[in-house]
């Protein structure tokens, strides 16, 4: 009998590897992993070691442990104050931005032959609402002898309302703004309410339901994952806000609009303390993940799946 050979493998040529399924993938998805790694991640890594440092950018970061946190919770009253605020803007502003994207989102789910533009009206105030002119234009409509005053006075309310100068209505006029800018939770309603089944309706219309009985016994129940994916996203946003604070009020008046993100950044580039502003973020990085926590670790009593019994 003749020894059995074994027969050597071919290799594979470099285009023979660049032209496989998992190679192409990888490739495919290199730039976004050179971006997260360069510009997320490691700033986030560098901005951890320097939470521990005191660093004003011009000289080299000297460490002092935990200084810079026990000053933020012990020895800066602002910053408690600061926290506030953006706490109030959070839970004012996310939960009216998610029942106005909702109420709009139902009234554009029946297609029209105009049902585009308006979905792109509503949508615009999301791409725009952010930017520096927008919230310059805010400032103004708001101002003594703004839109808004001009309006109040053509109906014949009081129409010298100081919008911006009073500490009890300086930050709605953030949250109206915030509100304004619901087209993206709108989008993605929209989307949620067209994948209902329209039988379940027409059972519930049957069996003698009102719309209110049908909005809450069917709707909402189908609904509660977008609603899911909507809270935490806003949620996130919310504590995000910059742009409105900074410009429109610069946290004014007596800092009952100063916002987190923005005191964050007054201390790391104009007080020249970034290892405080760096301890700062952590914080926020820290309160934000125990909220997503906690409602991940609750939907299970009123999130509804449907591939759940």
């Amino acid at each position: 009998m003749k020894n059995n050979q074994m027969i050597p493998k071919r290799k594979k040529s470099v285009s023979q590897i660049l032209n496989t399924p998992k190679v192409a993938g990888y490739v495919f998805i290199l730039p976004f992993i050179i971006g997260f790694l360069a510009f997320m991640a490691l700033p986030m890594i560098l901005s951890l070691g320097f939470s521990f440092t005191r660093y004003n950018i011009l000289k080299s970061p000297v460490f002092i442990g935990l200084e810079n946190y026990k000053t933020m919770f012990t020895a800066d009253p602002k910053f408690w104050k600061v926290f506030g605020v953006t706490m109030y803007y959070v839970l004012f502003s996310v939960p009216l931005r998610l029942i106005m994207a909702l109420a709009v989102a139902m009234l554009l789910v029946k297609s029209t032959k105009l049902s585009g533009f308006y979905r792109a009206v509503y949508y615009l105030p999301s791409i725009i609402g952010s930017s520096v002119a927008v919230a310059i234009l805010w400032k103004r409509m708001f101002a003594s002898d703004g839109v808004v005053n001009a309006l109040l006075k053509i109906i014949g309310l009081p129409s010298d309302i100081a919008w911006l100068g009073r500490t009890d209505t300086a930050i709605w006029t953030l949250i109206i703004l915030a509100v304004w800018q619901f087209g993206s939770s709108m989008l993605i309603f929209l989307s949620g309410l067209k994948q209902i089944p329209v039988s379940l309706y027409e059972a519930a219309t049957v069996d003698g339901a009102n719309g209110i009985q049908r909005f809450f016994k069917i709707t909402i129940p189908m609904l509660t994952p977008t609603i899911f994916f909507n809270l935490i996203n806003q949620l996130i946003n919310g504590f995000m806000a910059f742009t409105q604070s900074y410009i429109i009020t610069q946290g004014k008046p007596r800092d009952t609009t100063l916002f987190y993100t923005v005191y964050m950044y007054q201390n790391s580039f104009t007080y020249n303390k970034l290892g405080y502003g760096c301890a700062m973020a952590w914080f926020m990085v820290f309160v934000v993940g125990m909220l997503t926590l906690i409602l991940f670790k609750t939907q299970k009593k009123w999130v509804h799946y449907e591939a759940e019994g």
